[in-house]
Order: structure tokens, then C-alpha cells, then sequence
């Protein structure tokens, strides 16, 4: 375990919390230039050889491929562009740094006028391993609580005491019910969801529980599986009438329903596997 340090540790430190976009910017960017001096996007992006200049990588231009993907301008190079990124910006650079990053392994030592290594060789998902640790080690430093995904994708942290669930494996061979909870987990954590956006994942979950429901009756008793889909059903979720119970806090209440949802889910699905 990472020691903490007695000024964050007693709270005393003012960035205790994390560090605030701008902080998190610089860090970036000076992360970035290590990598790229070890060699993780010499395979895509080239580099400079004192002998025969600038080196094409896969990607012949950058700032195009940028532009094309990304859908925005004005992100190439870091360097230059990165402290005039917003949290979108940033987000989208690590996603797209993710799928051009590789672990550099063969090479040889280009020694005139201290070159530096020439690397041929590379393993792309090492590199991306490689990545998403360090990105997370500074994803973390943020205020704003986020992760880089095993699948390069920038997701919200999960509430503290439920990172367990997201981690565990979903106890079912049914691909399509696997395919409704990754894709309900996936929009309810992804980066500026908004509340309709985290409602949909808990109507995708209640949907997920009333297709279980017949083999629920050997689960769970009459009135838990009425209370179950009461929730969904009478709190604005995924039926809209004029008895709708709709007075309470959104955003805390939908995160609850998720998270209940997802470990009620998780627990049926265990409890089927031994009958």
C-alpha cells in the first residue's frame, strides 16, 4: 500500500482532495513526455533520429487522425495544446492515447550524438497495461473521481465500498444478460452521464431482474419480489404516470437504485447457480 504522507494524512494538506483541472493538466503533459522518451508511441507516432531526422510512425499525421477521431481541433501536439484542454479535451486524449500506446520491447542503441534507442519491435497490450497504470496513479490525484476502463474508456469511480462489484464476474453464461450489465454498467459510470443517462441504467437492470423473474420465485419470497419491482415501478423509473412517487434527490437515489439493483442481480444469479 501507497504511504500517505502526515500532511494529507491529517488533512492539513490544501490538496488533500486532489489537485484542481490546471495541476492535472501539467501532470499530463509531463507524463506524457516520459512515455514518449520510452519509447510507448514510437510505433504510432515515429520520432527523431539525429542522423535522418523525423521518423514516420503508423500514423503519418497525427493532428489529422486526431481531428478525424476525436472529432475536435486543436488538441496536436500535447505540448503545445494541452494546457488549454478542458476535462472533455483530456478525457478524450487518454482514450485516444490508449489506442495508439504499445510497450516498445526490441531495438538497438543509436549511440552517435546520444540518438538514443531505435526500438522495432512492440506488444500493444503491455503498452496499454503500462498506460492505464500510470494514467490511473494520476487520475487519481484529481478532485473529480475518475478511472481509465480495461477498455480504454474514461468512467466515474466507483461510490467508495462498491468497487468490489464492478469487479467481480458476473455468475452467468447467458451472453445476453452479460451484454444488458456491462452496457447498464457502462452508461451509468461513463463520463458526463447525465441523471437520464444513469435512469436508463437502472431501467436496463430492472429489465435485466423481470426477464430473471420467473426463476426468481425459488429466490426470493412474494412480498421481496413485489418490494423489488416496486421500486422500479412506482418511483418515476421506468413507468411515468400521474402517481409516480418523483420527490426525492435524483442523483443520490438513482446511484442507490443502481447499486441495489446491480448487487440484487449478482446475488440472484449466484443463488440460481446452486439449484
Amino acid at each position: 500500500m501507497e504511504k500517505v504522507f502526515y500532511s494529507i494524512r491529517t488533512g492539513k494538506n490544501k490538496n488533500t482532495n486532489g489537485f484542481q483541472l490546471k495541476e492535472i493538466l501539467v501532470l499530463f503533459e509531463r507524463l506524457y513526455a516520459e512515455l514518449i522518451s520510452d519509447g510507448y508511441f514510437s510505433e504510432n507516432f515515429g520520432f527523431h533520429c539525429v542522423d535522418q531526422g523525423f521518423i514516420a510512425g503508423n500514423i503519418k499525421d497525427v493532428s489529422f487522425d486526431i481531428f478525424v477521431k476525436l472529432r475536435k481541433d486543436g488538441l496536436w501536439p500535447i505540448h503545445n495544446k494541452c494546457q488549454f484542454y478542458v476535462e472533455d479535451d483530456l478525457f478524450d486524449m487518454i482514450e485516444y492515447l490508449f489506442t495508439t500506446v504499445s510497450k516498445p520491447i526490441h531495438g538497438y542503441m543509436h549511440s552517435w550524438d546520444d540518438c538514443g534507442m531505435h526500438w522495432e519491435t512492440f506488444n500493444k497490450s503491455d503498452g496499454e497495461s503500462y498506460f492505464r497504470t500510470r494514467i490511473n496513479a494520476l487520475l487519481n490525484l484529481y478532485v473529480n473521481k475518475f478511472e481509465l476502463s480495461q477498455d480504454g474508456e474514461v468512467l466515474s469511480k466507483p461510490d467508495e465500498g462498491f468497487e468490489t462489484i464492478f469487479q467481480a464476474d458476473i455468475p452467468t453464461f447467458d451472453k445476453r444478460v452479460n451484454k444488458l450489465i456491462s452496457a447498464a454498467i457502462s452508461k451509468f459510470r461513463r463520463h458526463g452521464a447525465s441523471l437520464d443517462d444513469r435512469r436508463h441504467a437502472v431501467t436496463d437492470l430492472a429489465g435485466v431482474l423481470e426477464n430473471l423473474r420467473p426463476k426468481m420465485k425459488a429466490t426470493l419470497t412474494k412480498a421481496d419480489e413485489r418490494d423489488l419491482f416496486d421500486i422500479a415501478n412506482n418511483f418515476g423509473i421506468r413507468h411515468h404516470n400521474d402517481k409516480q412517487k418523483t420527490g426525492y434527490d435524483q442523483a443520490l437515489w438513482l446511484s442507490w437504485m443502481f447499486y441495489f439493483y446491480l448487487s440484487t442481480i449478482h446475488v440472484v444469479l449466484r443463488k440460481l447457480e446452486k439449484i
